[in-house]
């Protein structure tokens, strides 16, 4: 990407609080397939339980570390919640601020919006909802929304995602 900062259009909105259905998993950032392939696993478990949908698959970020293992959820936003099952669980996002940036593109060029939000972030003077331990960032609210239904467009280049970060009360 070549200004990132030129490129993104950062958004301040209030969200309120979402059910979701999702899996989780620890896993190292080289082996984000891991968590990403079950996906499918999961749509599949909510259409045969008759759930609503209520907004477009994503990935939830709870712990952040590049160097280790990352504590991620596939998810799913749904209307009303069916019973939880193995290791399907349901959960809610937090209501609150959030920084929103709609990407188009492959999600490898991820980073570079994320790099672009941060420094977004730091120069309007906000805190992200997040506490580094030990070097690994704990994250309130990190979504990561895929808006573009691979099955519909396969050309990952032309895929939509939204990030909406949660910004600190």
């Amino acid at each position: 990407m070549r200004d990132a900062m030129q490129e993104i259009q950062p958004a301040i909105v209030e969200r309120g609080e979402q059910l979701y259905a999702y899996v989780r998993g620890s896993v190292r950032m080289d082996s984000f397939a891991t968590i990403a392939d079950r996906l499918p696993e999961l749509v599949g478990w909510l259409t045969t339980r008759g759930a609503e949908f209520a907004g477009p698959p994503f990935f939830r970020y709870n712990t952040i570390d590049m160097e280790g293992e990352s504590v991620i959820e596939a998810g799913v936003p749904v209307v009303s919640a069916p019973e939880p099952e193995g290791d399907i669980g349901i959960a809610v996002l937090p209501a609150g601020r959030y920084v929103t940036v709609l990407h188009v593109g492959h999600p490898d060029q991820l980073f570079d919006v994320i790099t672009a939000m941060h420094t977004w972030v730091e120069r309007k003077g906000l805190e992200w909802d997040m506490t580094v331990v030990d070097g690994v960032e704990h994250w309130a609210g990190r979504i990561e929304s895929y808006l573009t239904d691979p099955r519909e467009e396969p050309d990952m280049s032309k895929w939509e995602m939204e990030l909406a970060f949660r910004l600190a009360d």
